[in-house]
């Protein structure tokens, strides 16, 4: 995988809305300035909105041509060193047509986003560039008040340094889902929940590999498009899932994994790492249907843990696409082993 440059102390940061106009909403557009002031305040940098990120949910849903533009034109900007996704949705796919491929290859940079992101990250991914399946604008940069430590450590290991990013710890505490985003609660702390850690939930042992994954949803939804990764990538790696704040049932999260394993993936990958489910809603009944179906597949051995803090969870912890990680069931344990970024 092509990493990209690190970030740098005033450096600029681009923020694009690649799928939900929500950021541009009027009674959102206050937190949209609170996270661009968080990024700015906490890391050092400067913020470059680009022209359409902010135009709303009716503009933005009518115009994937334009989404699109502020993308292949944060990617030829010579002064943009890393590119922040707003919020997830539902289509970013509608991008696809769109997007300047020849820009996205010769320009590696930061990349950043979670839920419907996925789709996003797969153009990269599925041409050789690592991007970071990690926090966006209204949710981790925007929490109120101040961002979470966890978060801010993990943005600094992940785009600040060289280093290799070592152990990722499981984040002490979570924030309660639900704080409405109206500007009566701007100076409301969400509050914070006991985390009870990783969980080992199948297999034994350790498991190194490349990371490949995203939200379980996007991921189920674009098997047939040319964005689903060919069969082959899935060779050797270390596949990461979380679900979305939709909460599917266990029911379909069962019959969804089950057409994923039919296809073979399972047989393919050395190790999983699943996210905490959104709220820690069905958290006991998603584990027992990944339990059921590995067992089908005939991977009873394959290590998992569960209950990891990224994706739909806040504070997260940041996956780099592509980058050799380790899986230990035994330590329950999860390292990165290399470094996101170069000089």
């Amino acid at each position: 995988m092509i990493k990209p440059q690190r970030l740098y102390e005033g450096d600029t940061v681009a923020i694009v809305s690649l799928s939900s106009g929500l950021a541009g909403e009027p009674g959102i557009r206050w937190r949209a300035e609170q996270g661009i002031r968080h990024i700015e305040e906490t890391f050092n940098v400067k913020v470059k909105v680009m022209p359409n990120a902010l135009k709303g949910i009716d503009y933005l849903y009518d115009h994937p041509e334009k989404r699109a533009e502020d993308l292949n034109s944060a990617l030829k900007d010579p002064e943009v060193k890393a590119i922040i996704c707003a919020i997830g949705g539902k289509e970013s796919i509608r991008l696809l047509p769109y997007v300047d491929f020849d820009a996205l290859t010769n320009n590696p940079k930061i990349f950043s986003g979670y839920s419907d992101t996925t789709s996003n990250h797969l153009m990269f991914y599925n041409n050789g560039i690592s991007t970071s399946y990690g926090p966006a604008l209204l949710t981790d940069f925007a929490e109120n008040i101040e961002m979470d430590d966890y978060t801010v450590e993990s943005i600094r290991k992940t785009w600040f340094s060289t280093e290799p990013i070592g152990d990722i710890k499981p984040a002490a505490k979570l924030r309660k889902y639900g704080l409405q985003w109206d500007i009566e609660n701007k100076e409301k702390r969400r509050p914070l929940l006991d985390n009870a850690g990783y969980e080992s939930i199948n297999g034994s042992g350790a498991a190194e590999g490349h990371l490949i994954g995203g939200c379980f949803e996007v991921i189920d939804n674009i098997r047939g498009t040319e964005l689903f990764p060919d069969l082959n990538q899935f060779d050797g790696g270390i596949l990461f899932f979380e679900n979305s704040e939709t909460n599917i049932t266990p029911e379909t999260l069962e019959d969804n994994l089950r057409s994923l394993s039919m296809i073979g993936i399972f047989d393919r990958v050395h190790g999983i790492i699943i996210g905490r489910p959104e709220s820690g809603i069905y958290y006991e009944e998603y584990k027992e249907v990944w339990q059921k179906i590995l067992k089908e597949a005939g991977r009873e051995d394959l290590p998992v843990l569960y209950n990891l803090s990224f994706g739909h969870n806040e504070p997260k912890f940041i996956l780099p696409y592509g980058l050799k990680a380790k899986v230990d069931t035994e330590k329950l344990t999860f390292e990165i082993l290399e470094s996101a970024v170069t000089d």
